[in-house]
């Protein structure tokens, strides 16, 4: 780690570490196994150990995905090794070729998630998230409104209720599960903020207790079509409810350079903040030629943009968690966010 920048306040600040390529990198071979580097260590674990080693700010979490098929001995390789850069690993579940509204692939969906979270269970894993209320680019769904968006929500409650009662989370270690919503285009129905908390909302009311979160990628809420304020709104009505879960810094449309977001990041942080319930935040870019990602350039005008000016992909996320760090910094000064002993820094 180059310099010191320290943080004032409790909250985890890590990466998504997409900005290694999830073809390449991230996604296991046809036999589960992850690519490795000319010297047998994996790749992402060579990208996080060259961003400690760059980023001005101490990190303290990652979050990593978590596909089906995954080989056991690989993802316990990645978890150890990331554990031992001092990160605490969160794991996104994966989930690929099955529609989660659809009761026709209701097994096939449980069958995906239920070993990524055992897994998670047995490394000791406190916070999962995931896409899957979804099906990821499904380009013959349609989206569903009235009476057939509430049973797209029932029928999501029915699919993840089984997955937390076959996988075993009911008194485990892990402590949440956040889900996340996807643009106009990577999803049909759940698009923006307010629907995706509709599902976390019944699957909570379903459950008891406020173990769904609610995540929030300031890059998708960008791209949703609700503005500025009615996400402000609704991130208040989020926290009220005990349902607020961890903050994704992207950009919108491009998920470049954090200087291309048009201040959705900055807003939507300090909304954030003002709750009081805000305690993970994450820096999260693609690389703008990710093979793994081509459909998704192909669908939006200005995705794949090459925003770095300059710089490599480790240099921009090292300035991407710089200017995160001085943001939260700024936030517990002027008393927004609570300072690491947990109290309003500057209390009104």
């Amino acid at each position: 780690m180059t310099a010191g920048i320290t943080l004032k306040s409790d909250v985890s600040l890590g990466v998504v570490p997409t900005h290694l390529g999830f073809v390449g990198c991230l996604v296991p071979d046809e036999n589960g196994r992850f690519p490795r580097d000319a010297h047998g260590v994996l790749k992402t674990i060579a990208g996080m150990r060259e961003l400690c080693e760059l980023s001005p700010v101490k990190m303290t979490a990652v979050q990593i995905s978590l596909f089906p098929g995954t080989n056991p001995e690989d993802m316990a390789e990645l978890i150890r090794e990331l554990k031992a850069l001092e990160l605490e690993v969160h794991l996104i579940l994966m989930v690929g070729g099955v529609n989660p509204m659809n009761p026709a692939d209701e097994d096939a969906v449980v069958a995906q998630l239920v070993p990524g979270i055992r897994a998670a269970i047995d490394h000791g894993v406190r916070h999962l998230s995931s896409t899957s209320i979804e099906q990821w680019m499904n380009t013959a769904d349609t989206r569903r409104e009235g009476a057939d968006f509430e049973a797209a929500i029932s029928q999501n409650v029915k699919v993840h209720l089984r997955v937390y009662e076959e996988s075993g989370l009911a008194g485990s270690c892990v402590e949440d599960w956040h889900i996340e919503f996807l643009r106009p285009g990577e999803f049909n129905t759940f698009t923006n903020l307010e629907r995706s908390w509709a599902f976390v909302s019944a699957m909570n009311k379903a459950l008891g207790k406020p173990f769904f979160k609610q995540l929030v990628d300031a890059a998708h809420c960008g791209d949703s079509g609700l503005s500025i304020a009615e996400n402000e709104d609704l991130i208040a009505k989020i926290a009220a409810a005990g349902e607020l879960g961890i903050f994704h810094a992207s950009a919108k449309t491009t998920r470049g350079c954090l200087s291309s977001d048009d201040g959705w990041i900055s807003t939507l942080l300090s909304a954030m903040a003002r709750t009081g319930e805000l305690r993970h935040v994450f820096v999260e870019m693609f690389h703008h030629e990710d093979a793994g990602l081509q459909a998704l350039r192909d669908m939006v005008p200005g995705h794949g943009v090459d925003t770095r000016d300059g710089r490599t992909y480790t240099e921009l996320m090292a300035d991407g968690l710089a200017g995160l760090a001085h943001r939260l910094n700024n936030l517990a000064t002027r008393g927004i966010l609570g300072n690491s002993t947990g109290k309003l820094s500057n209390p009104p």
